[in-house]
């Protein structure tokens, strides 16, 4: 969502149109009916950017006639597109038809190649313009206090949940009752093009996130103190207390915001995962340590947020490989030591320090996200 938001403003700056604030989706999985102004600042979001592009609210007045007419064009960018495809294809459209509907918005832009002013400005968006409503604000920071008042912590990102599971297909851990259930879900939607997935080779290609059970052991063969708290930022662990139980066993004090908080603060954000999403993103960008079990768009952004505070420790788990060393540990072949230190020598340069972004032409899916090292900005 926030990137998507970045891309847009960078666009319509670009291209000298105005803005109307975005809608949300609220057609997915999550089903949440949340508006821009329930997540996001929106004044300050107006207003914030006012010398780089005019946004309005709403869709002015004289075109409501077109829009019960149906005679809005709208239509999906060519994802991972530069300035040029915007300028010359994109351009003379809004010019012929003044209103252009983007319907798809995610990953529209390409990470590399643009002028430097469109970089800087996706930027200034998701650093300076995109403020959470004063509400998630308050409520974050509250979360934040309490375990800054108990010492150092650490959030795990955990991507472990029924609709991740269902999408990737991952079922590693899994009872076959539960992988009947993921894969009947998997089937129900239509807009998840993969059906037919070998999980197992997938989680060796190191494309599944890692189980309660391997984040476990990760987080000892570290050598993570017992006593760090460990704040859980993700909705419902798939397999609830049963498949979070060795992570528990091995490190006590751990947290999550529905223990925290009471049900009476956390009954406005039920049932509005989008808003749930923004107070674990607070309490990930402000951590001592942040460790993503998967590389997700929010995992990035909030891997790209901690660099521009100064690089702050984000732990990015090469999960082909640490699956492989756990797989050799379970079977013996590695000893606890071995695997301990392999471990952490192999993750020693992967603590979000600063690094230039790879690029790798005509290939934008595997190349380093613009969001997740936003480096233009970091000088």
């Amino acid at each position: 969502m926030r990137s998507a938001i970045c891309d847009m403003v960078a666009i319509a700056s670009h291209l000298n149109l105005t803005l109307v604030v975005p809608e949300l989706d609220k057609t997915s999985f999550w089903a949440d009916q949340s508006e821009f102004e329930d997540i996001f600042d929106i004044t300050h979001f107006i207003e914030s950017l006012r010398d780089e592009v005019k946004i309005v609210k709403h869709l002015p007045s004289k075109f409501n006639g077109r829009v019960l007419a149906g005679g809005i064009m709208s239509m999906p960018p060519i994802s991972w597109s530069n300035e040029s495809y915007y300028l010359n294809e994109i351009l003379s459209l809004v010019r012929k038809h003044k209103v252009l509907h983007f319907s798809k918005t995610d990953t529209r832009l390409s990470n590399n190649g643009l002028p430097l002013t469109m970089q800087k400005l996706r930027c200034k968006v998701n650093f300076e313009a995109l403020k959470f409503t004063p509400r998630i604000e308050e409520l974050g920071k509250k979360l934040v206090n309490f375990l800054r008042s108990k010492g150092p912590f650490m959030v795990l990102h955990m991507r472990y949940e029924m609709d991740m599971l269902a999408f990737s297909g991952c079922t590693h851990g899994c009872t076959h009752e539960e992988s009947e259930e993921l894969t009947k879900m998997r089937y129900a939607y239509p807009w998840w093009k993969e059906k037919v997935i070998d999980s197992e080779q997938k989680r060796l290609d190191g494309f599944c996130p890692l189980t309660p059970e391997e984040t476990a052991l990760v987080l000892n063969a570290f050598g993570f103190d017992k006593e760090i708290q460990i704040y859980i930022a993700a909705g419902e662990i798939y397999g609830g207390d049963r498949r979070m139980a060795p992570l528990y066993a091995s490190y006590p004090n751990v947290v999550r915001k529905e223990t925290i908080l009471s049900a009476a603060e956390l009954r406005p954000f039920q049932n509005h995962s989008s808003q749930m999403a923004a107070l674990d993103y607070l309490i990930s960008v402000e951590s001592d340590i942040f460790v993503p079990t998967y590389d997700g768009n929010m995992a990035k952004v909030v891997e790209g947020h901690r660099r521009f505070l100064g690089y702050k420790q984000t732990i990015l788990l090469d999960r082909r490989k640490t699956v492989q060393l756990i797989d050799d540990y379970h079977k013996g072949s590695l000893k606890w030591d071995d695997f301990s230190l392999a471990i952490k020598e192999h993750h020693s340069q992967r603590r979000g320090t600063p690094m230039k972004r790879t690029v790798i032409p005509d290939r934008p899916k595997e190349e380093d996200y613009f969001y997740a090292n936003p480096e233009e900005c970091l000088s």
